[in-house]
């Protein structure tokens, strides 16, 4: 019995090189000084960024906390067994209010039977709900809005 043909080990990606690409390269070592209009830098639209906001996080910030609660945050809370807000203050060492948007609990009702217990988790009247203005319930789009807002 014969013994099986092998094939590469590893598999070489081999690049074509097309004549454009050639004469592309040609005009830019030939003629370096001209303006290439695909390199220019486009004006760029920075935000303002407070002075609080020295090394990255806010100096300006201070107890009591108001925390912007996700659907994951919710959910990995009952899954690892954790109390929302004693969690919180554990972690923060100081008085938290999550709150939680319109967007999160809608969220939250499209997941279905699945999250129930996340969303009567939600519903919970110590946390604070904040209502939303825009259109659709993509949570992830609302949250990082608000955040950038304030």
């Amino acid at each position: 019995m014969g013994r099986a043909r092998k094939g590469p080990k590893f598999a070489v990606m081999k690049k074509v090189v097309t004549s454009k690409a050639i004469k592309s390269y040609k005009e830019e070592v030939l003629n370096p000084n001209k303006k290439d209009l695909t390199k220019e830098k486009l004006p760029r639209n920075v935000p303002n960024v407070s002075s609080a906001l020295f090394f990255k996080y806010n100096t300006a910030l201070g107890p009591p906390y108001r925390v912007l609660v996700d659907t994951n945050f919710i959910n990995f809370s009952i899954q690892n067994k954790l109390d929302l807000e004693k969690a919180m203050m554990d972690c923060l060492y100081a008085k938290c209010t999550p709150c939680i948007t319109d967007c999160v609990m809608a969220e939250l009702e499209k997941l279905g039977q699945k999250y129930r217990v996340a969303l009567r988790i939600a519903k919970d009247p110590r946390f604070e709900r904040l209502p939303c203005t825009h259109k659709g319930t993509y949570a992830d789009d609302c949250l990082v809005e608000r955040v950038t807002q304030s």
